[in-house]
């Protein structure tokens, strides 16, 4: 069953959602507002966009055109809705395939920006994969895995273009591995923790292809106060 939400804090953005697919979360918020975005930027790609709240968000920070690829069809059919609901269907392009595929098909140097909230687990013989094929694919690395994310931004990515992800610290390693693999330096770092006094449980990694050497880690990220309300911090992303 399909239902219209907003997006929390967003005024009048609105997003369409299905109960029995994976939803939108918070890490997608916090992603939206982590990519660094410029004046300059022309063409974003979201990777594996879902129902859009990537897309939405960013359009509410800049002009420039973005396209959503995602594999699923009844989650491109909601991210399409999604968009034609807030009268963004000129800055907002929702297409369905396998980015594996298109990208192959897509010539090279073509975007500004990526963003990409991956599946954030491997999968091997002692995964526990959901009964949901939706939230199967959106969580486990059956379709798509940070080798071959960094792979398309290193070919799609125009030179000194920046691709950023959210993801779990655990797996920080790996992204900087795969990053590296792929001409994308690590340029910028942030934890986010659901709390003061607990294990960070997201970490934001953003890349520039064939930047410079120089890391920047910043300030960590506190999600909820003791109460469980937002924090000040995280309160102006929905400002």
């Amino acid at each position: 069953m399909k239902v219209v939400h907003q997006i929390v804090n967003y005024e009048g953005l609105k997003i369409v959602q299905d109960p029995k697919m994976f939803n939108f979360s918070l890490d997608s918020v916090l992603l939206a507002n982590f990519v660094t975005i410029n004046k300059k930027i022309n063409n974003i790609l979201d990777i594996g966009c879902g129902n859009a709240p990537i897309p939405l968000i960013l359009a509410t920070k800049t002009k420039a055109k973005i396209v959503g690829v995602e594999i699923q069809k009844d989650v491109a059919v909601l991210a399409k809705q999604s968009v034609e609901i807030n009268n963004l269907t000129d800055q907002i392009t929702i297409i369905n395939d396998d980015i594996n595929v298109l990208g192959k098909k897509w010539q090279t140097d073509q975007f500004d920006v990526i963003t990409c909230n991956p599946p954030f687990f491997k999968v091997n013989e002692t995964s526990h994969l959901n009964d949901s094929e939706y939230k199967t694919i959106a969580r486990h690395e059956v379709m798509l895995n940070l080798d071959q994310i960094f792979k398309l931004a290193r070919k799609l990515l125009k030179n000194g273009g920046v691709i950023a992800i959210v993801h779990r610290p655990d797996r920080l390693i790996d992204i900087i591995s795969a990053m590296r693999s792929n001409n994308i330096e690590p340029k910028r770092i942030r934890f986010s923790y659901p709390k003061k006094g607990k294990d960070a449980n997201m970490v934001l990694v953003e890349g520039s292809k064939n930047g410079k050497a120089g890391l920047k880690i910043l300030p960590p990220l506190y999600a909820h106060l003791d109460s469980g309300e937002y924090t000040k911090d995280l309160q102006k992303y929905f400002s």
